[in-house]
C-alpha cells in the first residue's frame, strides 16, 4: 500500500461551510478567475480529527470545503451545489457512515475518497469502499500534503477542463484571443460566467472581446458559454442521483424551464436527451448552425 492507498477507479446547523471572499475591493481578472473556479471538496466529517485532516489539506486559497456531519446532508449538498470531489470519514463505520459512502455510486462524477488512521482492521472497510467505486484512501498523519494533489487532479473541475483543454475543430477558434477565452469558459466547468468577467480575465473590453471572438465563422461568446455549460449538464445527468432539476440547480440555471430553453436553443434537443450523449453529440449538433444568436455578447 502507497501512502495514499488506492481502492478503485476513479445548510444545516451539522454544515460549516469555509469562509467565501470578504466584501472589498474587486479582485483583478486572473484572481476573480482562480476564486470562480476554485474546486469545492466535501467532507463527511463527524469527528473533530478528520475535519482537522481536510483542513490541513486543503488551504482556503486551494479549494473550499464544505464540512458535513451526517449522510443526509452530504446527500442534501450534492443537489444543491456542484461537488467536485467528496471526502468520507470511515475511522467508525456505522450505518450513517456507508450511507454517505453509498453517494459514490449515485455521484460518480465526483471521486470520493476514504479518510481512515488505517488501523489493522480496516481491511472489510477498505475492501467495501473499493466495491463502492471510491477511487482511493487517505491516510491520517501521513497524507495531508499528498492529498492535495491527490483529490485536486481528479476533481470534476480538473478533468472538465483537461477533456476540453483544446476547443473542438468544429468551432473554428484559432487564434490566440478565442483559445485563451475558451479556456476561461471551460474551467468554469458549467458553471454560470459572465462575458465582462472573461473580458477582465484575458484583458480586453467586453466589447473588443465579443467583436473579436466572434470574428470569421466562429460562434459567438454567449453562444459558446451556453454550450460548455449544457457539455456540463450532460455530464452531471448521467449521475444516478441526479435528476434534471437537480443539474439545473447545482449548474445555477435560473430554473429547469431555463435549462430546457437553453438546451433546446443551443443544440436543438429536449434536456431529456442530454444523459445519453457525449460532449462530441452536442459539438457537432451546435457547430450545424447555432453558433449564432440576436443579442450581442
Amino acid at each position: 500500500m502507497t501512502r495514499t492507498a488506492r481502492v478503485g477507479a476513479g445548510a444545516a446547523p451539522s454544515v460549516r461551510r469555509s469562509a467565501r471572499p470578504r466584501p472589498g475591493r474587486p479582485l483583478s481578472g486572473v484572481a476573480a478567475l482562480k476564486a470562480a473556479t476554485m474546486p469545492c471538496v466535501a467532507v463527511y466529517a463527524p469527528r473533530d480529527r478528520a475535519r482537522a485532516f481536510a483542513r490541513a489539506a486543503f488551504p482556503r486559497r486551494q479549494a473550499r470545503l464544505v464540512v458535513l456531519r451526517t449522510a443526509a446532508d452530504l446527500a442534501a449538498t450534492f443537489r444543491t451545489e456542484l461537488i467536485d470531489a467528496a471526502l468520507v470519514d470511515l475511522s467508525a463505520p456505522s450505518d450513517d457512515v456507508w450511507a454517505a459512502a453509498a453517494l459514490a455510486r449515485e455521484f460518480p462524477s465526483a471521486p470520493f475518497f476514504g479518510v481512515t488512521p488505517l488501523r489493522s482492521g480496516d481491511a472489510p472497510a477498505l475492501a467495501r469502499c473499493a466495491a463502492l467505486d471510491f477511487a482511493g484512501v487517505l491516510i491520517e498523519g501521513i497524507d495531508e500534503v499528498s492529498a492535495r494533489t491527490e483529490v485536486l487532479t481528479r476533481t470534476f473541475r480538473a478533468r472538465f477542463a483537461d477533456t476540453l483543454r483544446e476547443p473542438p475543430p468544429a468551432l473554428e477558434l484559432s487564434s490566440p484571443l478565442q483559445v485563451t477565452t475558451w479556456t476561461c469558459i471551460v474551467v468554469h466547468a458549467g458553471l454560470p460566467v459572465r462575458t465582462d468577467a472573461v473580458a477582465r480575465a484575458v484583458g480586453v473590453t467586453r466589447e473588443h472581446l465579443s467583436r473579436a471572438f466572434a470574428a470569421a465563422r466562429a460562434p459567438n461568446l454567449k453562444r459558446v458559454i451556453d454550450l460548455v455549460r449544457l457539455v456540463a449538464a450532460a455530464e452531471l445527468a448521467k449521475n444516478p442521483g441526479y435528476d434534471l432539476r437537480d443539474v439545473a440547480s447545482v449548474l445555477g440555471f435560473a430554473s429547469p424551464s431555463h435549462l430546457s430553453s437553453t438546451t433546446q436553443r443551443v443544440v436543438g434537443l429536449r434536456p431529456a436527451s442530454l444523459a445519453r450523449l457525449r460532449a462530441v453529440d452536442l459539438i457537432r449538433r451546435f457547430a450545424v448552425g447555432r453558433g449564432r444568436s440576436r443579442g450581442s455578447a
